[in-house]
């Protein structure tokens, strides 16, 4: 199996490309599993890693390169939503035969592959998680390799709706937008990092008062990560504000998801499974 990773978001260093390429070697001595990166990887313009057209070139050449199997997002960080709309109507048919795996801020163009029906999407750990932790990585390439179901979230063994996960505050500045895809019916997970509560309250505010999302069949919160203090506190965690903005706009709350930024991120296939 081979695998195409892109960055189609921030900075992302060939330091961390060259240890995500050692574990493949140290794992997969025979060559029966590799990886590349693109080049374009590693390129630097400002805030990004390289400039909107070199991203969006880099991830068109690897979803429509028929010697890969799959794509793998390098890292999240910001800068996607930049590119999905540029890249969509340069994809072939070849480029929906490939399993596409991230999170964070890939769920920009995730959820425009989805929208345009591309059968294998996923959220789940990035390549820059494989050499954080064995098992992360194990869960996300065998997800790549196979659809592997030992590696989705645990929820997703009992409840056979349609699934989608999409960091929260992603997903709130989609709605609206080109990207956004229908989710009518669909368990929808969230989670978020770096956020104080009531940024994350403001979100769910916005993002349950919209009519396409309030035709999900309802939401579950994963983990929400390195809570910038709020002062005075809060007084709710991130789980009571689901569940409260849920009750707010009718919406099912469905309780919690193993989803987060995190080594314990699962993999949520888009759609039916």
């Amino acid at each position: 199996m081979k695998i195409g990773i892109v960055n189609a978001s921030s900075r992302f260093s060939k330091e961390r490309a060259e240890a995500v390429l050692a574990w493949f070697a140290a794992n997969f001595p025979d060559g029966s599993v590799t990886a590349s990166f693109h080049p374009a990887s590693f390129g630097k313009h400002g805030h990004f890693g390289g400039d909107d057209a070199s991203r969006a070139a880099a991830f068109v050449e690897y979803a429509n390169d028929p010697r890969l199997d799959a794509v793998w997002f390098a890292r999240g960080g910001y800068g996607s939503c930049r590119i999905a709309e540029a890249v969509l109507p340069r994809l072939t048919a070849t480029a929906r035969k490939k399993r596409y795996l991230g999170y964070s801020d890939a769920g920009s163009i995730l959820a425009l592959l989805y929208k345009a029906g591309f059968p294998q999407v996923a959220h789940g750990p990035m390549a820059s998680d494989a050499v954080r932790n064995d098992a992360t990585a194990w869960r996300a390439l065998n997800w790549l390799r196979s659809g592997d179901p030992a590696s989705w979230e645990a929820s997703l063994a009992d409840d056979p709706r349609p699934a989608v996960a999409f960091n929260l505050s992603i997903l709130d500045a989609l709605v609206g937008t080109a990207l956004e895809p229908d989710l009518t019916g669909h368990v929808l997970m969230l989670e978020d990092v770096s956020e104080p509560l009531y940024r994350i309250d403001r979100m769910m505010f916005h993002l349950t008062g919209q009519a396409s999302i309030r035709r999900v069949a309802g939401i579950r919160m994963g983990r929400v990560s390195a809570i910038v203090e709020n002062d005075p506190d809060f007084g709710l965690t991130a789980d009571e504000i689901c569940r409260y903005w849920c009750d707010r706009s009718g919406i099912p709350y469905l309780g919690t998801a193993d989803i987060g930024h995190d080594r314990q991120n699962t993999v949520v296939p888009f759609g039916p499974r």
